[in-house]
């Protein structure tokens, strides 16, 4: 009879590892699920940044005309539709920031073109695609972090997933420009 028990013991035990190991294996499989759930949405968010960007680029090139309008046009365009991946150029997208801030660094072009109207939209688009970008970056931060987990490369948690990866670019947002004094009328 002792053996019995045992043996019983023995296997209940063995069932409630392995319920224990499956609960675990499931828990972080979903775990890593949801984390590229939250890189695919701060992908979303980065690319939506990026088009308003871009959009504000165009039309604040529109209105500036010149040098500064035809730069900005062009890394505008370059930056232009996104890759498979949903976002743009890495090297474009840091050729729009820089010729952001060179448009925006010049106040006289600004109002003589009546283009100071843009400047907080500008601005704004500007931070945006700063903060989406953070935000995405950490997004596929965490997510590579677990997936270099022994767990989840020994029993392939991951699936047929992607690695995420980051997306790195210039954007420094422009230095808000001090306003340029109305000529004095006499």
């Amino acid at each position: 009879m002792n053996e019995q028990v045992l043996a019983v013991l023995v296997v209940v035990g063995a069932l409630a590892a392995a319920l224990a190991c499956g609960l675990y294996l499931s828990w972080r499989a979903s775990r890593l699920h949801r984390l590229h759930q939250r890189v695919d949405r701060s992908r979303a968010g980065l690319r939506t940044a990026l088009d308003r960007r871009r959009e504000t680029a165009v039309r604040l090139s529109r209105a500036l005309g010149g040098g500064h309008g035809r730069a900005l046009a062009a890394a505008a365009a370059a930056a232009g539709p996104a890759g498979p991946d949903g976002l743009g150029g890495e090297t474009a997208e840091s050729a729009l920031s820089r010729a952001l801030r060179r448009a925006l660094a010049d106040p006289a072009a600004l109002r003589a073109a009546g283009a100071a109207g843009l400047l907080p939209a500008a601005a704004s688009a500007a931070r945006g695609v700063h903060l989406a970008r953070v935000f995405y970056n950490d997004a596929v931060s965490d997510t590579r972090r677990a997936r270099r987990s022994r767990v989840v490369r020994l029993f392939r948690l991951s699936g047929g997933a992607p690695l995420p990866e980051f997306f790195e670019i210039d954007d420094l947002p422009p230095e808000r420009p001090a306003p340029v004094p109305a000529p004095d009328t006499m």
